[in-house]
């Protein structure tokens, strides 16, 4: 399967992985940009990042893929903000 038509298949694929495993939850947009796949969103753990990487990588496997994927930390401050 070549063409649009393909690459809208696989996204859809990908979606369906992400929505039925450990990353249902996170949010992660995916969306076309030109001839590359978008993968955007904040996720709370560097392991989820890799996790999602790994599955579009088997997915979208030959289509370009451009993550703009966060890792939002809960961690408290090392230390205190001096302000002017």
């Amino acid at each position: 399967m070549n063409g649009p038509d393909a690459g809208e298949y696989r996204i859809a694929r990908l979606r369906e992985r992400l929505a039925g495993g450990e990353t249902a939850e996170l949010g992660v947009r995916i969306e076309m940009r030109g001839e590359a796949v978008l993968l955007s969103g904040t996720l709370p753990t560097a392991d989820h990042r890799e996790e999602i990487l790994r599955i579009a990588d088997t997915e979208l496997a030959g289509m370009p893929v451009l993550a703009d994927l966060g890792v939002a930390s809960a961690d408290p401050p090392e230390g205190h903000e001096d302000l002017p």
